[in-house]
C-alpha cells in the first residue's frame, strides 16, 4: 500500500508572484521540475529512502513577506513491513539536518522554523 504524508517549508529567496499560483503556467511548471531536483534526493538518503516513491508539488503561495514562497508538496511511500512505521519527527529531523538546519535547499534559502512534516 502507498501512504502519503504532507511536506510544506518557505523559501526566502524566490520571489512570489500570481503566475506561482497557477498550476498551469510555465512559472509553476519550471519552479515545480526545480523543487523535485531537490526534494525528491533528500528523501531518498533518510531512512524512508528505499520506500519513498515521490513528492507531487500541489501548490505555491505567498508567504509572509512579498520575497517569499511557501511550497506545498504531498509525498509518498511504501508502506513495507521493512518499515516499522512512518516517523515523522524522524524523518522532520532528517531534512533539518540535510537542509543545514532548515536554511538551505540547494540555492534557495528556507525560513527556519517553516519546515512541517505531517505523516
Amino acid at each position: 500500500a502507498v501512504r502519503n504524508f504532507t511536506l510544506n517549508f518557505t523559501i526566502t529567496n524566490l520571489q512570489f508572484t500570481a503566475d506561482l499560483a497557477m498550476p498551469n503556467s510555465k512559472k509553476f511548471k519550471s519552479t515545480e521540475k526545480v523543487m523535485y531536483y531537490y526534494i525528491d534526493p533528500l528523501f531518498q538518503k533518510s531512512s524512508i529512502g528505499p520506500y519513498f516513491t515521490g513528492c507531487k508539488v500541489t501548490g505555491f503561495r505567498s508567504g509572509r513577506d512579498r520575497d517569499d514562497t511557501g511550497v506545498d508538496a504531498v509525498c509518498s511511500y511504501k508502506n513495507n513491513a521493512s518499515l516499522a512505521r512512518f516517523d515523522r519527527e524522524k524523518v522532520y529531523h532528517e531534512l533539518s539536518t540535510m537542509t543545514n538546519g532548515v536554511t538551505k535547499l540547494g540555492h534557495f534559502s528556507l525560513e527556519k522554523n517553516s519546515l512541517y512534516v505531517n505523516g
